[in-house]
């Protein structure tokens, strides 16, 4: 048995073409869409990350603006930083890893809940809990984009979602249990973990270990969400959270790269754009 590639990459450019029509859309109402990104220094992989959206929001038509946040920002500086961007865009992403001196928690309470496209604000994650999403955050909503691209039929399967961090395996918990799933977290404390993913007709990852689910983690014919991004210095190379051998035993599988990655950054500028829409009219759509 071999699993199906979900190729990330062809649907990226599905949401591409959406993005540039709702950008002219935008333009046509006289809105020239800005999303700002907050970026620490000194992180090359947020960095680059920031680049590479820069670049892919540039394409489409969106303005990025870039700010650094340098090493030692503390809270009130970061408050100015971000507001000052906030001033000049309809969107604003705040990178992470943050400084440590930050609070993370306050850092995300102050960004402006109508300009949060990563999703981060408690009013946000509230309102995603409540089935009335304005916000979600991209890499949770783009595993479920590629999990429906399969066809596999949803209601009532079950699911197993590793990895319970705020950006990915909550929101992923909140979009699978919309869905009518069966919806089961796991994290570092949970007790034969292997066991109980292989309950899993659809197994969700987002741990940040290199290749930690291996094939005994999977039921076969499972489809397979492998959100993982762990750079491998040797190899000069990304490597997932899932080994590649699960290929043997999944029915459906993400690869790293081109698979959840290229979907992340389309929804997020998509986030940007309905940030926008959203600041232009005052109401949401």
């Amino acid at each position: 048995m071999s699993a199906r590639i979900i190729d990330g990459r062809a649907i990226a450019k599905e949401l591409r073409a959406l993005n540039s029509a709702k950008v002219e859309e935008l333009k046509a109402a006289g809105v020239e869409p800005v999303l700002a990104i907050l970026t620490p220094e000194g992180d090359p992989a947020a960095g680059a990350y920031a680049r590479s959206l820069a670049k892919a929001g540039t394409k489409r038509g969106l303005a990025v603006n870039t700010v650094n946040l340098p090493a030692d920002v503390n809270q009130e500086r970061f408050a100015e930083l971000l507001k000052d961007a906030e001033a000049g865009a309809h969107g604003v992403l705040v990178m992470r890893p943050l400084p440590a001196q930050l609070d993370e928690d306050l850092v995300d309470s102050l960004v402006d809940p109508t300009k949060d496209v990563d999703g981060v604000h408690p009013e946000n994650a509230g309102l995603l809990a409540l089935g009335r999403p304005r916000f979600v955050p991209a890499t949770a909503r783009a595993m479920l984009h590629l999990l429906k691209s399969t066809g596999v039929a949803l209601v009532g399967r079950r699911a197993v979602v590793i990895g319970r961090s705020p950006i990915v395996g909550k929101p992923l918990f909140q979009l699978l249990l919309a869905e009518h799933l069966t919806v089961t977290v796991c994290h570092s404390r949970t007790v034969d973990l292997p066991g109980v993913a292989r309950e899993a007709d659809v197994l969700g990852v987002a741990i940040g270990r290199a290749h930690m689910v291996t094939p005994d983690y999977v039921k076969p014919g499972a489809v397979v969400l492998d959100a993982g991004f762990n750079w491998n210095d040797e190899l000069e190379s990304e490597q997932g959270d899932v080994h590649p051998d699960v290929e043997r035993v999944a029915g459906w599988f993400t690869p790293v790269p081109g698979g959840v990655g290229p979907v992340t950054t389309q929804l997020l500028l998509e986030n940007a754009l309905r940030a926008a829409q959203i600041n232009r009219q005052g109401y949401e759509l």
